[in-house]
């Protein structure tokens, strides 16, 4: 039986809901919506303006591996303060991130949609710049984001970058310092195991990040959004299920996992798209620093990959009791 939402909700939670379904529908429908639209306006009146908008986007190909181009208005707008209220989402700083670094921040885990790392470093709602000064969030994503007419110029504007070694490596390489450069490091087959209280992260095979610190000499930052696995649940799909190895193939032909997730809805919380009301806290831990070496050994990237790794399960183990996991509680690095 479906548990509807009352009449009597005030406005400002109206309004956070609204933003969460903006955010939705940017994500899961925006990509068909936009790329449909543009179809049929190449046979309108509009398609002097589709075609101006194809040049304009032939033009700008290259920024998303340049550095994007962060738009303040979009980054700053209300919207996302609704968006991060609705949670609610947490920004906590464990130490300073000196301005006269680069940094490559990992991000775990990778949930569904990755909302708290979206919020720190696509939107200013739970106020990164004002928690780090001097530094510029941008966070990689894949290229196919990028590939939808309009819908790119809001991931531009949101400052998202491709996940090619070549973007991260233009943005790290650039002489001013200060640039942190977010990195969800899970990726796809993360995704597939967002569910409540599941604490494995894949990672032990996931050693590009840390080769490209090593190449750059950026300093890695491990953080840890707790609760992130919270807002959805997913269709039972552990490994060695017909449904987990239509997904893993899925994924391998596709580059992306696509994750059978269910919320609650707009007007009733039984069941839908929306995520569900769980805060989540992204706690940023402190730098590692590294030194530039342009020609790392494997040796190196192992060492600095398992240093890595023993500063986030610290994080974790530090900060879990205080976002309601158990004391017990292990992260499972795979």
């Amino acid at each position: 039986m479906l548990k509807w939402a009352p009449l009597n909700i005030p406005i400002e939670r109206r309004a956070q809901t609204a933003s969460v379904l903006f955010f939705v529908f940017i994500f899961i429908f925006a990509p068909v919506i936009t790329t449909l639209f543009t179809f049929f306006a190449l046979f309108s009146p509009l398609c002097p303006l589709i075609l101006l908008y194809f040049a304009w986007t032939y033009h700008d190909r290259k920024t998303p591996k340049n550095g994007s181009r962060p738009c303040r208005f979009w980054r700053e707008n209300r919207i996302w303060k609704y968006f991060a209220d609705y949670f609610p989402l947490k920004l906590v700083k464990t130490a300073d991130l000196p301005p006269q670094h680069n940094y490559i921040v990992g991000s775990h885990p990778h949930g569904i949609f990755g909302i708290g790392t979206f919020g720190s470093f696509c939107t200013e709602a739970t106020g990164f710049s004002e928690t780090f000064p001097g530094i510029k969030p941008l966070l990689v994503t894949l290229p196919s984001q990028f590939w939808f007419p309009f819908r790119r110029e809001l991931v531009i504007s949101s400052g998202c970058i491709s996940s090619y070694a070549e973007s991260i490596g233009n943005v790290l390489s650039k002489p001013n310092r200060g640039v942190a450069v977010g990195i969800v490091v899970g990726g796809a087959e993360e995704a597939l195991e967002a569910r409540p209280d599941n604490f494995d992260l894949k990672l032990s095979t996931r050693k590009g990040f840390i080769r490209l610190a090593l190449k750059h000499g950026a300093w890695l930052v491990p953080m840890y959004n707790f609760g992130e696995n919270r807002i959805y649940n997913q269709v039972e799909n552990r490994k060695g299920t017909k449904l987990r190895i239509i997904q893993t193939k899925f994924k391998e032909f596709f580059g992306f996992s696509p994750p059978i997730f269910f919320g609650r809805g707009i007007f009733q919380y039984t069941f839908g798209i929306m995520p569900y009301r769980a805060p989540i806290t992204t706690v940023v831990g402190a730098p590692i620093p590294v030194n530039q070496n342009s020609e790392p050994t494997k040796e190196e990237v192992d060492s600095l990959h398992a240093e890595y790794c023993q500063a986030l399960i610290k994080l974790f183990n530090e900060h879990k009791t205080k976002y309601d996991i158990p004391e017990d509680a292990q992260l499972n690095i795979s």
